[in-house]
């Protein structure tokens, strides 16, 4: 039977070195008293020390504040404990170098302190697919070796590129290239698991533990169950400790069985959601919200990116929208009245309904269904999505896409490699150039300043989508505000071009390479760059 404990006594059950487990995204599912003391243990005697730290989604805070408006500098080293910026997995840099020695994950760009860390090489740090970590744990608690799957292969997670290492101090193998009846895989081997540490939302007094208000229902239970069965503890911070045999049994996420210790936090404010929200109801199921009060997109290059992105969906559609830019066509959808024409998902477990986007990525309005991370990603990896929209980093000739490091900012790949390895019908969105100031209206597009970030280039710093691994089979686009490009024969080439823009001095001469040009070359629907477009119904068949 569990035990319940102070955060502070949860701090000193994790031993040196210890492997430790986490599951959630973003703030959802994170353990937020207990880093802080964590933290604050090893600022006052050194311990514990040289932990490994394994998480399959990003468990941090961007520092959004109320609005979208990127994250917040002046809290990246500390600030109070519930401040925008500094939560999340960010806490365990705070104390400076030697808390963390090891840290594996699929996104870490929102832990700013550890990848400070990662980037003066004072940790190892090591990047793989979201999907893989997630339904890695599953494997582990299950006894079998590890994870054997296509996903990975030609990316930077391929150990014959750079085998997941994001810098110059990782050394570790974490990914094998081996053949299986005549194809090519890669294995990813499991591992011993210390500390599984978690959130709930409320435990009772055997400590069984209930998501209730959780927007999320978090890939938890395989961590706890990976922790217990290579002989490691569970730990789960929860805000409301309820009489034992009040919560139905339905609710119960993580049976009182496999949890070792439960902290019932003192404030419930270290229990969010998400990054921008305490709790909203529509998120976790207890409510459905007017779909008429989520305020429609400003006109503006990202709407216009986002509405020619929808017009490649069709009726009866699984997508999936990845974090940043697609996340909003779930707006432009909702706004044009046909949200119910096509189910929209994210890997957190969110489908149907309206997906949120930053700050409360992986959380979805009106939700018809919440299933677990797991289940999402088999899903995913068995092909069962028709489309997906996901970033634009850094494009080259090849078709390559890199969004998990550039140059030395490190973000790592999220769900990114898994969901474009098994989708057939592939959308990257994101502008031509970066820090450009761009004037949108009257069915054209005006550039009233260049920009100064090149995101055509010749090479990508990485590949997180690999054209040259791209099926024969697979659609794949690319959505810019200036233009779109399709990969044809594993090349990059441009099939449209926005109205009001010069092809070579506003599309080619920002380059650093001259794509192929298709001879069917289209001006891109007129449209789509008015203030009001309606026209998303005639195309959506």
């Amino acid at each position: 039977m569990a035990r319940f404990i102070t955060a502070e006594a949860a701090a000193r059950l994790i031993p040196d070195g210890a492997t430790v487990g986490l599951a959630g995204m973003g703030l959802s599912g994170w353990a937020e008293e207990i880093a802080c003391a964590v933290r604050d243990r090893y600022r006052e005697t050194g311990h514990p020390k040289g932990l490994h730290l394994k998480q399959g989604s990003a468990m941090g805070d961007w520092g959004y504040g109320n609005q979208f408006v990127g994250w917040n500098r002046s809290r990246r080293e500390g600030g109070p404990d519930n401040g925008h910026g500094s939560r999340g997995a960010t806490r365990f840099g705070e104390a400076g170098p030697g808390l963390i020695g090891k840290w594996t994950s699929a996104h870490i760009g929102s832990a700013f302190t550890l990848c400070d860390q990662a980037r003066r090489n004072e940790l190892e740090s090591y990047c793989l697919p979201q999907g893989v970590i997630i339904n890695l744990w599953r494997e582990i608690g299950a006894g079998r070796p590890g994870l054997l799957t296509k996903v990975g292969l030609g990316t930077f997670v391929d150990p014959r590129v750079e085998g997941g290492r994001m810098n110059e101090c990782a050394r570790d193998e974490l990914v094998k290239v081996v053949s299986f009846e005549g194809e090519e895989y890669l294995f990813y081997p499991g591992f011993k698991v210390d500390v599984a540490l978690l959130r709930g939302t409320i435990a009772d007094e055997n400590g069984n533990i209930s998501f209730a208000r959780e927007s999320v229902i978090n890939e938890g239970f395989a961590v706890a169950n990976a922790a217990k069965n290579t002989g490691g503890i569970v730990i789960v911070q929860v805000e409301y400790l309820a009489k034992k045999e009040t919560l139905p049994p339905k609710e119960i996420k993580i049976p009182g069985a496999l949890v070792d210790y439960v902290v019932v936090a003192r404030d419930p404010k270290s229990c969010w959601q998400t990054e921008g929200e305490y709790w909203e109801p529509a998120f976790s199921g207890e409510i459905r919200k007017p779909l008429s009060s989520i305020e429609p997109l400003p006109l503006d290059e990202r709407k216009v990116i986002c509405r020619r992105c929808a017009m490649e969906l069709k009726k009866g559609d699984l997508i999936n929208l990845g974090v940043g830019m697609p996340a909003d066509i779930a707006a432009v959808v909702n706004e044009e009245g046909l949200i119910d024409q096509v189910t929209m998902s994210t890997e957190s477990g969110m489908v149907g309904g309206v997906p949120s986007a930053a700050p409360s990525f992986g959380s979805a309005y009106n939700p018809e269904a919440i299933i677990t991370p797991n289940e999402m990603f088999d899903l995913i990896s068995g092909g069962g999505l028709n489309m997906t929209c996901l970033g634009i980093g850094e494009v080259d000739k090849d078709g390559n896409n890199n969004v998990s490091r550039m140059g030395s900012r490190l973000t790592g790949p999220g769900g990114f490699i898994d969901i474009s390895t098994n989708t057939p019908r592939v959308i990257f969105a994101g502008t031509l150039v970066g820090k450009a100031k761009l004037r949108v209206g009257g069915g054209k597009l005006e550039i009233l300043e260049e920009g100064t970030i090149k995101k055509f280039v010749d090479q990508v710093g990485q590949i997180t989508f690999s054209g040259k691994y791209a099926p024969e089979d697979q659609e794949v686009l690319y959505v810019t505000e200036r233009a779109v490009f399709k990969l044809i024969d594993h090349k990059l080439t441009l099939i449209e071009i926005a109205p009001g823009i010069d092809l070579e001095r506003d599309v080619l001469s920002r380059m650093g390479f001259r794509p192929e040009i298709s001879p069917e070359l289209k001006t891109m629907d007129p449209a789509i760059f008015q203030e009001k477009w309606g026209g998303l119904a005639a195309v959506l068949q």
